[in-house]
């Protein structure tokens, strides 16, 4: 390689010269109107501390806090309420005191006192429908929210509180010091909201046509508040865009529902023998030991015959989890059930989906299947799923996730048919909603500040974990072409990645497609596969169950993969920059023994310093006023005399059979209209049809963020050159793209 690499050096000394001498006056003012795409981010990250260090790692005085339940909960399916009463233990592990405590009351939100329909801008509908119209301006608004009936320590005394829309805040009757527990209990119910009419992440789903009611119950109980190193306590109220930020557990749950209810809930169910018949214990017995195939642990038909009871006895189901930031639960009488076991690595875990026979055939094909597919997808990039199950809940318009369960929409029409539209919208939510028990019910980010920090880096995972499952799904978030559309827009329309849950106009591009895209792109362009999945995967392990930051994250991948980021955190994820990279002009060049007029006055110049280069090799732009059409040939060293007599003399005939002999030469200089520094992705098509591909690093654009030159030498004719031409820099204008200039249908074609 170094011989090759000498008599390059030997054909381009003077033509190189030639091309730092013309650039350097632009690059200088470029330097002065522009800020450094390459600058290092310490503007930008929170300064290293005990607690969280330089290399994106916890550090050794990284602590976190305890919030553990005890709770009993009884649903009233006629009346549609919910009560429950807590006792929290809560746990101080930060060095400090804390004077008082902070409990999230997210149900406030649905009461007719909550300023989250006040924030939002509202025009007069021109059209509406009778009943939306009775709805907005003729009925009452839905009577929800927490009725709190009391708070008291663990001696049974009323505590003092004060609540703030959806946060209480509870008086200590002394500091809570550094390792010290405090329990308190609290007593609630709340009108359950049905989610179709009023809105919601949670509530109920009415059938008309049976009478019955499918729960997907959520934020229904007092939740502390998560205190840590980075904010003290994370307060911020609930608007219904930033979700949440818990901490993590134990939980005890006693779920009091009507006796013919099926229901699954977060954490292990612990009485199985009491509210199973020992037809349906055999049937789940079974698919423990199935790994292939999900078995039907409820049967349609059981479903469909429950449905029609309303049965006015009570069951109660006790379930117990450990190390969880949150609890869900779905009930209802409507629900058929299957599973199958799931082995991820040396853990295994059971896959179970619920669903009303609405769901069917489509739920019961599908659902369980890609539950299983999703867990080993993610802990393959990760680590073992490690909780013992993972449940998919088919509720109308829901795409929702807690730990364990979650709740998705996606049912056939009423005669069972169903579109790949709406398979794949099913399989993609629920892929979807169950990685999120790793992002961010593992990986227990804040989603209240940095909605990106699950969605996003979630729906990058669900983009690696459809890829898998299916080489024909149609995959949204994650192709760099698919993100296009919105980084072309009007810029008074955009804010950057990193902008808090509430402020952002385009929430599912902003939050959840622009950052899988630049994660997709960082895997597939910027590091490469080895690079970054050793990365994110020290990532996921660094943080998992712990609250990690967005520079934990931008930090590890870094100091765990040698390859400088900053550029492309700064660009991606702190600007609106979009990338438009385009191909200026191409000049073709020929080697000569006469030099140019230009290149002789510069060599004058040289000269009168007393510089004697010695023998050279020149390079004649074609077209120019000293190109010759007999120039046009294609080089050979031989043709040359003063390189043939260097390249004789230097090496010998072994050495010489190796050196490259490239026979054309083009210079090729590429202007970027787009503010976004990203690398240069070149196909060369030959004229024999053959391609080849070649990447410049995007630090190529640091010494001129405008434009940068390349000089290709091949050995066959270049008749096509092409940039990005497998669409995987998110060019937002392709037009430019191609030399000679084609005509293109679209810019996002």
């Amino acid at each position: 390689m170094k011989y090759c690499s000498t008599l390059i050096k030997l054909i381009f000394l003077f033509f190189s010269i030639g091309i730092i001498a013309q650039e350097t006056p632009k690059q200088a003012t470029l330097s002065e109107k522009n800020p450094d795409k390459f600058q290092q981010m310490y503007d930008l990250l929170a300064t290293p501390n005990m607690y969280r260090t330089a290399s994106g790692a916890p550090g050794p005085e990284y602590y976190q806090q305890q919030a553990d339940y005890k709770m009993d909960v009884e649903l009233d399916d006629k009346n549609t309420k919910l009560y429950g009463q807590e006792t929290i233990t809560y746990t101080n592990n930060a060095k400090e005191s804390l004077d008082y405590l902070w409990v999230q009351l997210d149900q406030n939100q649905q009461s007719r006192k909550s300023l989250t329909p006040l924030v939002e801008s509202n025009k007069t509908d021109p059209a509406m429908g009778v009943q939306g119209f009775s709805r907005k301006y003729l009925e009452a608004d839905f009577d929800g929210g927490f009725n709190i009936e009391f708070v008291k320590d663990a001696l049974g005394k009323p505590m003092q509180y004060s609540i703030n829309q959806t946060m209480m805040r509870i008086e200590l009757p002394k500091v809570l010091k550094h390792g010290e527990k405090i329990s308190f209990s609290i007593k609630w119910w709340y009108n359950i909201n049905n989610y179709t009419l009023d809105g919601g992440r949670s509530g109920y789903e009415h059938f008309d046509t049976d009478g019955n009611n499918l729960y997907v119950i959520a934020q229904f109980y007092p939740r502390m508040a998560v205190y840590n190193d980075v904010e003290g306590w994370q307060n911020m109220q609930f608007w219904g865009s930033g979700e949440f930020a818990l901490p993590f557990g134990n939980f005890e749950v006693n779920i009091t529902v009507p006796a013919d209810h099926i229901l699954e809930a977060t954490g292990n169910l612990l009485n199985r023998a009491e509210v199973f018949t020992p037809a349906q214990l055999a049937r789940y017995a079974q698919a423990e030991k199935s790994f292939d195939n999900p078995v039907i642990v409820v049967t349609q038909a059981e479903a469909e015959a429950a449905e029609k009871g309303f049965s006015d006895k009570k069951k109660t189901w006790k379930f117990k989890a450990d190390n969880v930031r949150d609890f869900g639960i779905s009930t209802s009488r409507k629900f058929i059930y299957d599973a199958m076991a799931v082995k991820t690595g040396s853990t295994t875990s059971m896959a179970i989906s619920l669903y009303p026979k609405e769901g069917n055939p489509l739920w019961e094909q599908y659902s369980t299947r890609i539950i299983a597919h999703t867990l080993k997808s993610y802990s393959s990039y990760t680590f073992d799923y490690p909780y013992p199950k993972a449940i998919s809940i088919n509720a109308r318009d829901q795409g929702m996730e807690y730990p364990m369960i979650c709740w998705n929409y996606g049912r056939p029409d009423a005669q069972g048919k169903y579109n790949d539209q709406t398979k794949y919208g099913m399989l993609g939510v629920i892929c979807h909603e169950v990685g999120h028990n790793f992002f961010p019910m593992i990986i227990n980010s804040d989603e209240r500040q940095w909605t990106w920090m699950d969605e996003g880096l979630n729906s990058f995972m669900e983009f690696l974990a459809e890829k898998s499952f299916d080489p024909n799904f149609p995959l949204r978030r994650g192709p760099a072409k698919n993100i296009v559309p919105y980084m072309s827009g009007d810029q008074k329309g955009l804010e950057p990645i990193m902008t808090n849950s509430e402020s952002i106009r385009q929430f599912g591009n902003n939050a959840y497609g622009k950052p899988a895209t630049a994660l997709n792109i960082l895997r597939e362009t910027v590091m490469g596969h080895e690079l970054f999945d050793y990365a994110f995967k020290t990532y996921a392990n660094r943080w998992k169950f712990k609250h990690p930051t967005p520079e934990d994250f931008f930090r590890t991948m870094e100091d765990a993969s040698a390859v400088d980021l900053d550029w492309f955190w700064r660009g991606w994820f702190y600007t609106t920059d979009a990338n438009d990279i385009g191909i200026k002009e191409v000049k073709k060049y020929y080697v000569s023994n006469e030099p140019s007029k230009e290149v002789t006055e510069f060599m004058k110049k040289q000269r009168r310093r007393d510089t004697n280069p010695g023998p050279m090799v020149y390079m004649i732009e074609e077209g120019s006023e000293d190109y010759k059409p007999e120039l046009n040939k294609p080089f050979k060293i031989t043709d040359y005399t003063a390189l043939n007599d260097y390249v004789t003399s230097h090496f010998n005939a072994e050495e010489r059979a190796k050196l490259n002999e490239p026979k054309y030469f083009y210079q090729v200089t590429f202007n970027k209209p787009g503010a976004l520094v990203m690398p240069i992705i070149v196909e060369l098509t030959y004229e024999d049809g053959t391609t080849e591909i070649q990447k410049f690093p995007a630090q190529i654009w640091r010494m001129n963020d405008k434009e940068v030159n390349r000089t290709f030498a091949s050995q066959k004719a270049i008749v096509k050159i092409q940039l990005d031409p497998k669409l995987e820099t998110a060019d937002i204008d392709v037009t430019n793209n191609t030399w000679p200039k084609e005509e293109v249908k679209s810019k996002f074609d």
